[in-house]
């Protein structure tokens, strides 16, 4: 799996931080939003692999992440015809954010794909990687199919997950202590 990712900052001189917007396009448009957020220097996040034939594919059909500042994130909207749709945060009524921790706890999971059991933990322990190379990413004990896994989500809604050693991980309570 490639993981397309461009940490450009938004462009100098915008009042607002820059922060991950989650927005969707039409399917088959994600490599199409990638090229246009590119030339015009914004960071986003597209997470691919490769086919067989050795095509690009997304990972999440239609779904796409931009790092910039919400003014620019409207201009790119709105002046220049970018065809996303941002996800709206029901509570306050505007752009959904996602945190930068999210977005990096999403990120190294959609990169790992290791196939080891964490079966002591039970479903829905909030636990946090303590070692390996997801160190630091925290999510939930998640069974499916009488496996178990760590589950990372954004915005409550989008889930990944990955087999991990039970001996990497602690749950949250332990860390806290």
């Amino acid at each position: 799996m490639k993981l397309l990712i461009d940490n450009l900052m938004a462009g100098a001189g915008e009042e607002s931080q820059a922060c991950w917007f989650a927005a969707k396009t039409h399917s088959g448009q994600e490599l199409k939003v990638r090229d246009i957020l590119s030339r015009e220097g914004v960071g986003f996040f597209i997470p691919t692999q490769r086919s067989s034939s050795g095509r690009e594919i997304p990972l999440i059909s239609a779904l796409v992440f931009l790092r910039t500042t919400k003014p620019r994130a409207l201009a790119l909207t709105n002046e220049k015809g970018l065809p996303v749709r941002y996800l709206i945060d029901c509570a306050t009524r505007t752009l959904a954010v996602v945190g930068d921790k999210e977005m990096e706890d999403f990120q190294r999971i959609l990169d790992l794909s290791v196939e080891v059991s964490t079966e002591p933990f039970a479903p829905g322990d909030r636990i946090q990687v303590v070692k390996g190379p997801l160190k630091g990413v925290e999510g939930r004990v998640l069974e499916l199919s009488g496996k178990y896994y760590i589950a990372a989500s954004l915005l409550g809604s989008l889930y990944t997950k990955v087999r991990i050693p039970k001996s990497w991980t602690r749950r949250m309570e332990e860390i806290n202590r």
